[in-house]
């Protein structure tokens, strides 16, 4: 899949340099960098999206307590 992004000047000349230094393509530290990165915009984005469920009361919730209970370690 094809992608076309706009950097930043000084982004795009870091991005030159690292490759060029390197003899990597920038296509190669930007899939890196998407890859690496991915995980926690992932996580970020979607516990605040729950987050945003549990404040309108639109999220299921449990005390600590319960949990434990649940799990079977209130012994």
């Amino acid at each position: 899949m094809a992608v076309s992004i706009r950097l930043d000047p000084e982004i795009e000349q870091r991005l030159d340099q690292l490759a060029s230094q390197t003899g990597r393509a920038k296509s190669y530290y930007l899939r890196e960098l998407i890859e690496g990165g991915l995980d926690d915009l992932e996580d970020f984005y979607l516990a605040d999206a729950t987050m945003e469920r549990v404040r309108k009361g639109k999220e299921k919730v449990f005390t600590a307590a319960e949990v434990r209970k649940d799990l079977g370690l209130d012994h």
